[in-house]
């Protein structure tokens, strides 16, 4: 055998955990949750079953790794967008620029943002539970954001359901933009935003 000819370097526990669970998406992606078997992520992955048995211990615990790691990636991608004072600045610049960066990661990640924004039929049951809980934590990051006014301008009379409404509006206007993005371009979205906030008193 030629020793210049370099074997491929072996992948470690953690780049073979990574490794499935993106050919696992990429089979969501294209076929559902019902296109999942262990069969077909191995087979993906150019390895045997008992590999991905060895990572995950069945096909539940394959679904729910995926999940967990596209509703903490969803969520670290929101938590650095997001505002955390309103009255730091503009309200509404700070409301644009946070729904600019949730648009932006939306449409860097289509994938990821379809399985929370648009959970297909047949969905575990975990991912309906991993979607409300960070609706939640946006919700209640953003009720906090507008609890600390102290700055010009008015305060929301109700800061929790004030925050569910732009929670709705920036969750719809991704749906929009993963669903037809020549239809409706960030920068369209983004300008219907701005007349929007610019309608409040």
């Amino acid at each position: 055998m030629d020793a210049s000819v370099a074997k491929p370097a072996r992948m470690t526990a953690d780049e073979r955990r990574e490794q499935l669970l993106d050919v696992t998406k990429a089979i969501v992606a294209e076929h559902g949750f019902h296109g999942v078997s262990i069969e077909a992520v191995a087979r993906q992955a150019g390895i045997s079953r008992p590999i991905v048995y060895e990572h995950f211990g069945d096909l539940a615990g394959l679904l729910e790794a995926l999940i967990t790691r596209e509703s903490d990636r969803a969520l670290a991608q929101l938590a650095e967008v997001l505002p955390t004072d309103l009255f730091g600045g503009d309200p509404a610049e700070q409301l644009l620029a946070g729904l600019r960066g949730y648009l932006q990661a939306v449409r860097a990640d289509p994938v990821t943002w379809r399985l929370v924004l648009m959970p297909q039929e047949g969905a575990p049951r975990m991912l309906h539970d991993q979607i409300a809980r960070g609706r939640m934590a946006v919700v209640n990051q953003l009720a906090d954001a507008m609890g600390t006014a102290s700055g010009p301008g008015p305060e929301s009379p109700d800061p929790e359901l004030t925050a569910w409404t732009l929670s709705a509006f920036a969750d719809e206007a991704a749906r929009l933009l993963l669903t037809d993005p020549e239809r409706y371009p960030v920068d369209r979205i983004l300008a219907h935003a701005r007349w929007v906030l610019g309608q409040l008193p």
